[in-house]
């Protein structure tokens, strides 16, 4: 059994208050710290932040492209840092087991994204099912 191979890493940004602004706008989650700069330096930070879950959306869309939205059976995810305007973020994965589970192919994966510092802002560990039609291309 084998799950296609990671595609390549996702770069994004250099990110600006208007890629978090969007997000909040999306998501309904309209926190002035995200957006609002005295806001956000009243309550101790340097300039408003992104949402997190713009970051773990990032990731379950890199994921998603890769083994496909409707196979996503679990989607955990952790936040570490915050994402500051100007930063670069790259978002890659890689496969941490394959096994089988009452018939179906199983891919446990970890994702992971990534200032350009190189430190680490959300880390996600979803499980797909590979579906049946992904063996028999990878068969040929």
């Amino acid at each position: 059994m084998t799950v296609p191979a990671a595609p390549a890493a996702w770069r994004i940004g250099p990110v600006c208050r208007t890629d978090f602004v969007r997000y909040q706008g999306a998501s309904g989650d309209m926190n002035p710290i995200h957006h609002d700069e005295p806001f956000a330096q009243e309550a101790g930070f340097p300039t408003p932040f992104s949402v997190g879950m713009w970051q773990a959306g990032l990731l379950g869309s890199y994921a998603a492209s890769w083994l496909g939205p409707e196979n996503v059976r679990r989607f955990r995810i952790r936040f570490r840092e915050q994402v500051w305007p100007e930063d670069v973020l790259t978002c890659d994965g890689k496969i941490l087991r394959e096994y089988a589970e009452n018939g179906q192919r199983i891919a446990e994966v970890e994702l992971t994204c990534r200032r350009q510092t190189g430190s680490v802002a959300v880390t996600a560990l979803a499980t797909f099912v590979i579906p049946a039609e992904t063996e028999a291309a990878d068969g040929e």
